[in-house]
């Protein structure tokens, strides 16, 4: 993608942002989704990140170790009931368009490497615009017909592995986003565990993906998100 097109989208990002932080942070304040959360103590051996996909070149993935503080596992999951969608059919349509079910408000993919109008591909990278010092560059390492997984790159706010992943119950539809990451840098250490700013707006963020996913298939949810989180010490 040339420089001449970028800016367009760079300009109604910058703008976009003002009022989002605004929206965002009201729907915050009254959602009425339940958030199960809990934090348990965990292991690498239980908790540590999956291994890259063989064959994946490391140049430019953030791996664990490179990153600053405590090792966290966490996993936001939403049950689906009477749903029009099943697992296969849910990841299709999330894989053409990414950002249909991302808050737009808060946060945008936008792809760098890859088919532009094409769907989610291996191989392709995308940059997370958010407010603030929160953009993330990622790059595809994994794809399945229920799933598709990331690593991120230099310059993200964390260094690990994301994965969605859809699944059919007997009677609902499961999905669940899944991170094994540590925070980039000292600084995002400071803003993920100290400050717990980066906590909040990734909560956010995903929680609102799960509640985008149950309208995405016309269905409800059984009984909110839940959400867990595993801790490995530094």
């Amino acid at each position: 993608m040339g420089a001449g097109r970028r800016s367009p989208q760079l300009l109604t990002t910058a703008v976009r942002w003002p009022v989002g932080v605004l929206v965002t942070s009201w729907a915050y304040v009254w959602r009425v989704t339940p958030l199960h959360r809990r934090e348990v103590e965990g292991t690498w051996a239980e908790d540590g990140p999956p291994a890259l996909p063989p064959g994946k070149s490391l140049p430019g993935i953030q791996l664990p170790r490179e990153g600053s503080g405590a090792f966290l596992r966490r996993r936001y999951r939403v049950d689906v009931v009477d749903g029009r969608s099943g697992a296969d059919e849910m990841m299709q349509s999330v894989r053409a368009d990414i950002n249909r079910v991302v808050p737009g408000g808060i946060a945008r993919f936008r792809k760098v490497t890859g088919d532009e109008d094409g769907p989610l591909a291996l191989g392709d990278e995308f940059v997370v615009r958010m407010p603030g010092p929160w953009d993330g560059p990622v790059r595809v390492i994994e794809v399945t017909p229920t799933s598709f997984r990331f690593a991120t790159l230099e310059g993200h706010l964390e260094a690990g592995q994301i994965e969605w992943r859809a699944c059919d119950l007997e009677d609902a539809l499961r999905f669940e986003v899944e991170s094994w990451s540590r925070p980039g840098d000292r600084l995002s250490e400071i803003a993920h565990h100290r400050l717990r700013m980066a906590k909040e707006v990734q909560l956010h963020m995903w929680t609102s993906v799960l509640e985008n996913v149950v309208r995405l298939a016309g269905g409800r949810m059984r009984a909110g998100v839940d959400i867990r989180t595993a801790v490995v010490d530094a």
